[in-house]
């Protein structure tokens, strides 16, 4: 049982603890500052977007219809829709809509859709390279065709936290490997 002047120690420490965390809430409170109006509408935009192209992937589509689930159709004015090319989410795309790329034919977007399925969503085009086949050229030739919607599920990182490059996997003509 705690002595008399326990007693007061313990009241006096509790009466700090509570105005210490009394004055911190009311700052939070008043220190939160109203978000921009311009800001707020252009996270909308972005949300409104990424939603859209993750319900076109989820919708059943008819044999009729033209766009493809995961793409986006950007028409500028005066041009058709088939002339410009579909922005592609890798990230969700199915391999038939990963095929429809320049350079990728089926066997590439096979592996494209069995890697993300076993390693996770690539997120960046410097993931995208790990697929066999994907080297810099081909993905600096779609870049301006896909996208990525998702992050990565295993980030590459150096022993020291630093992001590392991809590693390539191709043997040298002497036949060393280059890990």
């Amino acid at each position: 049982m705690p002595t008399p002047g326990e007693k007061k120690a313990l009241l006096f420490l509790s009466g700090v603890i509570l105005l210490g965390a009394g004055a911190r809430g009311a700052a939070i409170l008043h220190s939160q500052s109203p978000v921009n109006a311009a800001a707020r509408r252009a996270i909308d935009a972005q949300i409104q977007a990424v939603d859209s192209v993750r319900h076109q992937a989820t919708a059943r589509k008819t044999k009729r219809s033209r766009k493809k689930a995961g793409a986006v159709h950007i028409v500028a004015p005066g041009a058709t829709e088939q002339s410009i090319p579909a922005i592609i989410d890798i990230d969700i795309a199915t391999a038939a809509e990963i095929e429809t790329l320049r350079g990728i034919g089926p066997a590439l977007a096979q592996r494209i859709v069995a890697d993300r399925d076993s390693l996770g969503p690539f997120g960046s085009t410097d993931e995208l390279q790990r697929v066999k086949g994907i080297g810099k050229r081909l993905a600096a030739k779609i870049s301006p065709q896909v996208t990525f919607s998702l992050l990565p599920r295993h980030p590459r990182t150096d022993s020291d936290g630093t992001s590392a490059p991809p590693r390539s996997r191709r043997k040298s003509r002497r036949g060393e490997s280059h890990i």
